[in-house]
């Protein structure tokens, strides 16, 4: 096939894919081919994969066909060619976590959200790139991803390479996992669409973790249909991992066009302007109008005071890492990159009232959430308080844990309460970054917000948009 099909292929969303299969208008072998080729021509130069797996892809592609053809059909993630971070699990591929410490370590088994993947029958093509050890910096080892949309803008961390792969359509949908913005964070800033699920929702078995009880584990695609799609497989109880929630999982694709008319939307004008610069209001506007058309009431709330529990995330997260790595921190701390050592080192330092005081204040924090949701269906904020901000931007923060929370107001909160948010594209800065909104629910109603993403991309086109990389 030439460029202009093979292009042409990669330009489909996951369920449109997977439909084109159903069909027979496709063969997985054929998406497969379109998403090797993108990726060879245009990855050099933007490093969204640390470890392509062609062969084995390719293979694995004419398997499922194999399967289709004699009657077999997985669901809608049969044959789809899609990519994980590479913080999970991954038995025959490289696992590195965003650093050289584990260069020796092979995976002695799938992560579990792999091994439902491929139960599903989708096509790994590879690891993508990560921040070192999930947090804000890579290490020296690695090369950094480059937004599509402007060489001179942040990716998003820690699931850079996962916002970068699926925007430059080098695959279908994706894995990444947030602790206080990274999945929401590089899909605003790459104008793809993430699921943050309830904590405990995704099991984090074969995951490495930043920090316990703030990881999530969710989908990122380019559609909140898509995103769903990826999110009914891996969801669900598991015996390997004791927090992972035994609460039923529903199919998310099953309600999905049930619009949002009549349903209460929280918004809290005050927060979004005091944190929020023009460009990022206007495009909220833009957005909750979009709202009111298609039938829902807007609803003034006052979100709860997030200033002692950023810094208790902070605290928690510095903690909970230093414990992830104690088995190679300090005693290896010359293998690591300065963000990440950074981090440990605080987590050494931080006492037991540090970490009790941050706790209390989860604790209350998490309470007034859940009176501030019980009287609305869904609450709708900002993804990002800056417009495509710059890598010089984000350079001016620094090292402090407040001045990087100050690009997280809007994620972090979510992290310590374990609720679930779907992040949408809906609008592009003045320089041609993408800008990004949320979706909030309730704990476990992932169909809702699901629900919502889809009503919204069904009257809009922010996330068909795509980067131009000749």
């Amino acid at each position: 096939m030439n460029d202009d099909i093979l292009d042409s292929l990669a330009d489909l969303s996951l369920m449109e894919a997977a439909g084109a299969l159903r069909a027979g208008k496709t063969s997985s072998r054929a998406l497969t081919q379109a998403m090797l080729d993108r990726i060879e021509r245009h990855d050099g130069r933007l490093h969204a994969y640390v470890h392509v797996a062609a062969d084995a892809a390719l293979a694995r592609a004419e398997a499922m066909d194999r399967e289709r053809a004699s009657g077999t059909d997985r669901g809608p993630l049969h044959g789809i060619p899609i990519a994980v971070k590479d913080v999970f699990w991954t038995k025959g591929m490289p696992t590195r976590f965003g650093t050289t410490v584990f260069d020796d370590w092979t995976a002695p088994e799938d992560a579990t959200v792999i091994r439902r993947l491929e139960a599903a029958g989708a096509v790994l093509l590879g690891k993508l790139t990560l921040t070192e050890g999930v947090y804000a910096g890579y290490h020296p080892s690695v090369v950094e991803p480059i937004n599509p949309y402007g060489a001179k803008h942040w990716t998003g961390n820690s699931s850079s390479g996962s916002g970068v792969a699926l925007a430059s359509r080098l695959c279908y949908g994706s894995l990444g996992t947030d602790t206080g913005g990274s999945i929401r964070l590089p899909s605003a800033c790459c104008g793809v669409t993430g699921i943050k699920p309830t904590w405990g929702r995704v099991s984090r078995h074969g995951v490495f973790p930043l920090a316990h009880s703030l990881d999530h584990v969710g989908s990122m695609a380019r559609t909140a249909a898509d995103a769903a799609a990826i999110l009914s497989v891996i969801a669900g109880a598991d015996s390997h991992d004791p927090t992972a929630s035994v609460t039923a999982v529903p199919d998310y694709l099953a309600g999905i066009d049930g619009g949002i008319a009549g349903l209460k939307i929280g918004v809290d004008r005050d927060l979004i302007a005091r944190k929020a610069d023009g460009e990022v209001l206007a495009s909220i506007e833009a957005a909750l109008e979009v709202v009111r058309r298609l039938g829902a009431q807007i609803v003034p709330v006052r979100f709860p005071e997030t200033d002692a529990i950023l810094h208790g995330w902070a605290v928690e997260c510095a903690v909970e890492a230093a414990l992830a790595h104690a088995d190679t921190y300090p005693a290896r701390k010359t293998d690591y990159g300065e963000r990440l050592s950074s981090l440990l080192e605080r987590g050494h330092r931080y006492t037991a009232f540090d970490l009790a005081r941050a706790q209390e204040a989860r604790r209350r924090f998490r309470g007034e959430m859940a009176a501030m949701m019980a009287g609305i269906d869904l609450y709708l904020c900002p993804a990002l308080p800056v417009a495509g901000p710059s890598l010089d931007f984000m350079a001016s923060l620094g090292e402090d844990p407040a001045a990087i929370l100050a690009i997280g107001p809007f994620t972090a909160p979510f992290d310590v309460a374990g609720l679930p948010t779907i992040t949408l594209p809906c609008g592009q800065s003045s320089a041609g970054i993408p800008i990004a909104f949320q979706f909030a629910g309730k704990a476990f109603d992932e169909g809702l917000i699901c629900r919502a993403g889809h009503a919204y991309q069904q009257v809009t086109t922010h996330h068909r948009l795509s980067p131009d990389l000749s």
